[in-house]
């Protein structure tokens, strides 16, 4: 198991919008995560800045595979052309990135 951190801005008009589309996410873009072998996604945001940091652990065996499986995916095509302009990619984001990956520091159970 790996666990992801990533992090990326969102636009203050749009908080609450992109707070009701998550609360009622589509069931095929909640099972194309699943059959992609992420668990436990969480997303929280921080206010006043407006920053999402999203959390999730992968399970898989080949994060590229699953990666690639993901982004194809009709669903989540149509579920980015929703969430997408309502976030503000960071500046410092690496090259192919959208959220910008973020290295784990610490971990404790």
């Amino acid at each position: 198991m790996k666990r992801m951190g990533m992090m990326i801005g969102i636009r203050a008009d749009q908080i609450e919008e992109y707070n009701r589309i998550h609360a009622a996410i589509w069931p095929e873009v909640a099972a194309v995560i699943s059959a992609c072998n992420i668990t436990n996604y969480t997303i929280f945001l921080k206010q006043p800045e407006n920053i999402l940091f999203g959390y999730w652990e992968y399970v898989g065996e080949d994060y590229s595979a699953d990666s690639a499986k993901l982004a194809a995916s009709p669903a989540m095509k149509r579920w980015w052309a929703v969430t997408d302009p309502m976030q503000e990619p960071v500046a410092t984001r690496k090259g192919g990135e959208w959220w910008a990956m973020m290295e784990e520091n610490f971990h404790m159970d």
